[in-house]
């Protein structure tokens, strides 16, 4: 495929980056911390740590690690945590340490738990105290050797740390009663004597995430993601997003979990790449609260999904926010809706760019260029030294205008799913990577996802796309949020049914129906409409479909 989007690309974004800038993820650390030593690099709860106090407190972990559990290269730690300081800490302090980062939901089932530590092998595992309930369950079956556990405020200090633990266990009751006798409190292993670290011989073909795709494919599975991978892709966000950042004075807001791979590139690892400061939002579903907290700050970035975005939008105060330094809102995870688009640049009067990636690519694969005049509906243009094709179920690429299954060739492509190497060989040939997604591109190289393959509902024989028909159905102002399925018909095979959460509570099912009659072909108009109080989401916020759809 000719890369026709070259010709669309701002001025000064590079066609290809190096994907060996760095020996090592551990080399852009030690970078970070040494350049932005004296500024902030994140804040939780009030509390700020330095790159500098970053730099210890990591050195802290990866000692322990090394000296303590006697853990190191090829070794995997689980990481089970929502947004704290502890997070970040954490994840970098086990890559210092040259083991394998496993990010692990901290919601997760104690059947999703054990699977993911056994799948993965993993020998020790972080977690918050909330959730140690749910391991001391799955313990048994799994190899996990060592535990740490955090409390929400030990990395607060003085007597916040001890009130805000106090609250959270006994006032709030957050904490399940568990029973996990051996192990270790977070405040040994940060507090560990940092000058016995040593630096491990990490290259770049070396495992730095086992991270976890969520399993809305079948069972989960473990995307190797190598310290190559990560450089390659952090390079690529630095190809697409220079013009825009600034090292030393970007303030972003992070609310997506950093154990979710969109987070974990795109704010952790990037912002620090800039010397950038993370704000921590630990439970953005406290819409109310997060209003609260964003006006702390003169942010100049945010990411989020599509939900997350739509429920600032309708939370009251956000309107009211100061948005005279916010330069970036980057959509990702599932499709931003266009009416949700256009109110987000209305509002904040900035952009929403959109971008597109997944697990598997580290994840960047796809971004709108900055210089766009607002949204245009597609997922942008393809990452430097990045290459897509679209393919036809025939194995032959689909020519210009056709929808097919959208591959992936690039440094940022895993090296393949843990221990699974039929999966490995379903979706990776050549290099390339078939990612599932149905999409289609134009005259300028801009790329659009119509639909998950899988999510494609077939009305008489023809394709009905359920991201075309919650879009429409998010345009009606009545309509807070739409999730689109398939269900069972004896005479056109599927029929569509939409479930719908209200913004007004005077919507009627007729008052869908004609909607979309007025913007649908006929077979594309849902038959059936149900209201509910909430839609089943995943932790960062993704409509579970299949869960709509196991359910109708």
């Amino acid at each position: 495929m000719e890369k026709i989007w070259l010709k669309r690309y701002p001025e000064g974004m590079p066609e290809t980056i190096d994907p060996e800038h760095y020996n090592s993820l551990l080399e852009l650390f030690e970078k970070s911390f040494a350049e932005f030593a004296d500024l902030p690099a994140y804040t939780n709860m009030d509390k700020t740590l330095t790159y500098r106090e970053l730099d210890k407190e990591t050195k802290a972990v990866a000692s322990y690690v090394q000296n303590e559990l006697k853990l190191g290269k090829g070794d995997k730690i689980a990481v089970m945590m929502p947004n704290l300081l502890q997070t970040p800490v954490t994840i970098l302090g086990v890559l210092r340490a040259g083991c394998t980062v496993v990010n692990v939901n901290p919601l997760y089932t104690v059947r999703e738990l054990e699977h993911q530590l056994n799948d993965s092998e993993s020998k020790a595992i972080f977690i918050l105290a909330n959730f140690a309930d749910t391991l001391q369950k799955a313990l048994p079956k799994t190899a996990v050797k060592h535990i740490i556990v955090t409390q929400i405020g030990d990395m607060l200090g003085g007597i916040k740390k001890h009130l805000v633990n106090f609250v959270v266990k006994r006032i709030k009751k957050m904490v399940p009663d568990y029973s996990l006798p051996n192990a270790i409190p977070f405040a040994k292993v940060v507090n560990f004597d940092g000058s016995k670290y040593k630096k491990p011989e990490v290259t770049l073909k070396d495992l730095a995430f086992l991270q976890y795709t969520g399993g809305t494919t079948g069972v989960s599975k473990g995307a190797m993601l190598t310290h190559g991978n990560m450089v390659a892709n952090l390079e690529q966000v630095s190809g697409c997003l220079d013009k825009v950042l600034d090292n030393g004075k970007e303030i972003v807001i992070t609310a997506l979990p950093l154990y979710h791979i969109f987070a974990l590139t795109a704010n952790c690892l990037t912002f620090m790449k800039y010397g950038g400061h993370n704000i921590l939002i630990t439970n953005p579903r406290d819409m109310p609260g997060f209003v609260k907290e964003l006006q702390k700050y003169r942010f100049t970035a945010i990411t989020g999904v599509n939900t997350l975005f739509n429920g600032l939008l309708n939370t009251p105060g956000f309107a009211e926010l100061d948005f005279s330094t916010l330069k970036m809102s980057l959509g990702g995870g599932m499709a931003v809706q266009r009416p949700v688009a256009e109110k987000w640049q209305n509002t904040t009067k900035t952009k929403l760019m959109e971008g597109y990636g997944l697990t598997e690519c580290a994840p960047l694969v796809t971004i709108c260029p900055y210089d766009l005049d607002g949204y245009n509906g597609s997922i942008g243009l393809p990452a430097p030294s990045t290459e897509l094709k679209i393919m036809l179920d025939n194995g032959e690429e689909a020519p210009k205008g056709e929808s097919g299954e959208l591959w992936v060739k690039g440094p940022q492509v895993m090296a393949g799913y843990y221990n699974r190497p039929d999966a490995t060989a379903d979706c990776l040939r050549d290099g390339w990577f078939a990612t599932g997604d149905i999409a289609t591109y134009d005259d300028e190289g801009f790329f659009y996802i119509v639909d998950r393959k899988k999510d494609m509902i077939i009305v008489s024989g023809f394709n009905v796309f359920p991201n075309e028909i919650e879009e429409v159905v998010a345009m009606h102002d009545g309509v807070l949020e739409v999730a689109a399925v398939g269900v069972p018909h004896e005479v056109s095979g599927e029929q569509v049914k939409v479930f719908i959460v209200k913004k007004d509570p005077s919507l009627t099912e007729k008052d869908i129906i004609n909607h979309c009659r007025a913007n649908l072909t006929n077979y594309k108009v849902p038959k059936f409409v149900e209201f509910k109080d909430e839609l089943p989401k995943t932790n960062v916020g993704k409509i579970l479909r299949r869960a709509l759809k196991e359910k109708a």
